[in-house]
Parts: structure tokens; sequence; C-alpha cells
């Protein structure tokens, strides 16, 4: 009995719908950064002039949009730069902020997924409820409980554990705080929707066999939960490598991000191509490894021959 094979008309939709979704809002704004980045704007102000020379018809690319951002200038030494500094410092802080979230989202996520099912939606409610108030508020109310006026220090001062306030905003710890509670959400939904399908009774049979409840959730939780663990961390490190208005807000001078760093060149120093330069070697830093990893899984799980 032969099978069709051809996709039928309704699986087109389905299968075209997020593709074209992708396409659109995804790979043509990259297309046009990666154009942007080889303009050369010379006295100019229009980011999209054209990059190939109608005399000759050849392409007049300025790979100096990206030399730049390895070299400090003529003579300088490779990856001491600015940049460099604002990446590395970037995905350090992006790792710190899903670290920290994934260590305190856990065990929310566990609690959630082990709760009666006719708590879970308010459960639920209250993790998401945050998205219903403004991001920018949030940031706010954060910079009034960490100032040195703020509610902590008037704490602390009342109970007697410092005289003065203490510089706990403009830090990295505040920095990290802030990053850690606005993205914890994104670590809690996607543990929490993979620890709810998992099947309870291994861990009995686990204990039944003798298995300490630690290791027993070392080696069946844990692994079971990989997938959930691999995609909010994910879902944390991305957009936090990118972050711009926490750092700002929360975070010291010392604290630029690539963020802020892409903002300044685009809106201050009006250099969209060394902007978009820097936006398309944070997409590589973040999308290269990110399809390499897949890649391996995906290997890893296909069955062998």
């Amino acid at each position: 009995m032969s099978t069709n094979t051809v996709p039928t008309p309704g699986r087109r939709f389905v299968i075209g719908v997020p593709f074209s979704w992708l396409l659109i809002f995804f790979l043509l704004p990259f297309l046009i950064l990666v154009y942007i980045s080889f303009v050369d704007m010379g006295n100019d102000i229009n980011p999209f002039k054209p990059i190939w020379d109608s005399g000759t018809g050849l392409l007049k690319l300025k790979y100096e949009n990206y030399w730049s951002i390895f070299r400090t200038g003529e003579g300088g030494a490779l990856f001491q730069t600015l940049y460099i500094e604002a990446y590395l410092r970037s995905i350090w802080y992006a790792l710190c902020t899903a670290v920290l979230c994934l260590l305190i989202g856990y065990p929310f996520a566990y609690f959630i997924a082990r709760a009666k099912p006719s708590v879970r939606p308010a459960l639920l409610m209250m993790v998401m409820l945050p998205f219903w108030t403004s991001f920018l508020l949030r940031v706010y109310a954060w910079k009034g409980i960490l100032a040195d006026q703020g509610v902590i220090n008037q704490l602390m001062m009342a109970v007697g554990l410092t005289s003065e306030p203490v510089q706990l905003l403009y830090t990295n710890v505040s920095m990290l705080v802030g990053m850690t509670y606005v993205y914890l959400p994104f670590m809690i939904l996607p543990l929490y929707a993979n620890l709810v399908k998992m099947d309870f009774r291994l861990l009995e049979a686990a204990y039944d066999l003798g298995t300490s409840p630690f290791k027993a959730f070392w080696l069946v939780t844990v692994p079971l939960s990989k997938a959930g663990i691999v995609a909010g961390f994910m879902l944390v490190f991305i957009p936090s490598v990118g972050e711009f208005v926490i750092p700002s807000l929360l975070g010291g001078p010392e604290n630029i991000m690539i963020g802020r760093v892409v903002w300044d060149e685009m809106f201050t120093s009006n250099n969209w191509p060394r902007a978009s330069a820097l936006a398309v070697v944070m997409i590589g830093l973040i999308v290269v490894p990110l399809a390499l990893y897949y890649r391996y899984t995906g290997e890893a799980a296909e069955p062998k021959q």
C-alpha cells in the first residue's frame, strides 16, 4: 500500500504561516541590517545608499564597519575594543541572569506542577501578573526600592543594620536583580509546561528502590525536565544579551552593555552602518551557537540504524 507524501493544502497552509512570519519579520529585517552594515554613508545622512557603483557595476562594500568592532584603530590590538568589552559584558550578565532565573524559577515551577489542579490556574496567574503592568513602571519601581532613600535602606536603618544608606542602586547587583525579576516568568512557564507532564510515579518507584529524595530529584526529575530547562534558559539568555532599558536605569556607568552601545551609535553618533554591524554580530553570537546546539541534539535524538 503506497502512501501519499505530497502535503495537503491544509498542511501547506499550517506550515506556510509560521515560515511566512519568520521570513517577513525576521529574515527581511535582518537582511536590511546586513545591507546597511556595508553602506559607506560618508558625509551623507542616508543609511540606505546604494552599495554598488553604477558606473562599473561593482559592489562598494565598507568592511570597516565590521573591522572597527575588533580593533582600536591604526596599529591597534585586536579584540581589545569597547565593542568587544560590551559583548563580553553582555554575555556574562545574560548568563548570570539565566542561571539566577533557573535557580529561583525551578522550585517555583516544580511547586506549581505538584500543586492541586484546581489551584494551578491561580498560581500561573500570579506568575503572569507582572505582564499586566508596564515594563518601564516595573523597572522604575526597583529604582525606588534600591535607592539611597528607598525601602531596603530605610528598613536596614530602622532595624539598626546600618547607620547610613548603602549604595544599592547603579551597581552590578541592582542590574542583576532587575534583569532576574523581569525575565523570571520566561523561565518558570516553560519549566512548568515540562514538569506538569512528568509522571511522578517514577519518583515513587525511585523511592521504593531506596533512592534518597535529592538523588531521585537529580537522577529522575532533572533529566526529564531538560527540554524545559533549555527552553527557559534560551528565553532568558537571548533577550538579556541585547537588554537596553534595565542597564540604563539600574546599572552603573561602567555596566555598558551592547544594547546601549548600539543605541549610542545609531541615535547619538548617527552611525547607522556601524550600529547595524554591531547588531549583526550580536545576532550571529546568539543564533550560530543555538543552531549548532539544536543540530547536535537533533542528531543525537535520531534513532541509529
